[in-house]
C-alpha cells in the first residue's frame, strides 16, 4: 500500500510542479493532540472560525477527530517547503500554501478520494484561484468526498507530529513549511 501512495505522491508532484520536501509513515498512537490549539482557533488567529466545515464550530470536535485518526492503521505524513524573499513574506507564505494545497488536491485525485486527507489550514478545496475562501457554510458542504480536514482543528500538535515522522519543522531562514498527513487503513 505505501507504495502506491508513494506513487501518487511523485505523480501529483510531477504534474503541478510542487515538490514533497519530506514524508514519513507513524503509528496514530504517536500523534500529540493538544486543546489549547483549539483555544487559537476560537481566538480566529488565522481569519477562517465559522468560514469553513472544517473549521471550528462546525467541524466535528477534537475527541471525534482523534478517534477517527487513531482507528487508522497508519499516517503517512508528507511537507512542501517553500523559500520566501524574508521572514516577513507574506505574499510569499500564501503562494507557498495555495501550491501546497494544489499538491494535496491532486494527490487526492490521484488516489481517487480512498483516504482521508488532513492539511495545512482550512480545507482549500472551494478556494478561488486567488485562495479566497468560498466554503458554502452555513449552507451544506458541496464537495464533502473532497472535504479536506484541517490538522490544527483536530487539534494535532505539528511540531510533535513532525517530530514522530522525523520530519523538519523548520527548514531554516526565509522558508515556510506546511504540512499534510493522509490516514491510511
Amino acid at each position: 500500500m505505501i507504495e502506491s501512495i508513494i506513487k501518487a505522491m511523485a505523480e501529483a508532484a510531477a504534474a503541478t510542479g510542487v515538490s514533497v520536501h519530506e514524508y514519513g509513515e507513524i503509528l496514530p498512537s504517536t500523534i500529540v493532540f493538544s486543546p489549547e490549539l483549539l483555544a487559537s482557533c476560537a481566538t480566529n488567529v488565522c481569519g477562517n472560525y465559522n468560514k469553513s466545515w472544517t473549521c471550528p464550530p462546525a467541524c466535528p470536535s477534537m475527541e471525534e477527530q482523534k478517534k477517527k485518526i487513531l482507528s487508522s492503521d497508519k499516517v503517512f505524513v508528507f511537507t512542501t517547503k517553500h523559500d520566501l524573499d524574508d521572514s516577513f513574506d507574506y505574499e510569499g507564505m500564501v503562494q507557498g500554501q495555495k501550491l501546497h494545497h494544489r499538491l494535496i488536491a491532486e494527490f487526492r485525485d490521484r488516489l481517487h478520494d480512498a483516504y482521508p486527507f488532513y492539511g495545512a489550514g482550512c480545507c482549500p478545496h472551494c478556494r478561488d484561484k486567488d485562495g479566497k475562501n468560498n466554503c458554502a457554510i452555513p449552507d451544506p458542504c458541496l464537495f464533502p468526498e473532497k472535504r479536506i480536514g484541517s490538522i490544527e482543528a483536530a487539534g494535532i500538535n505539528v511540531t510533535e507530529l513532525s517530530k514522530a515522522a522525523k520530519i523538519t519543522y523548520n527548514n531554516g531562514p526565509n522558508t515556510v513549511t506546511f504540512f499534510s498527513m493522509i490516514l491510511l487503513k
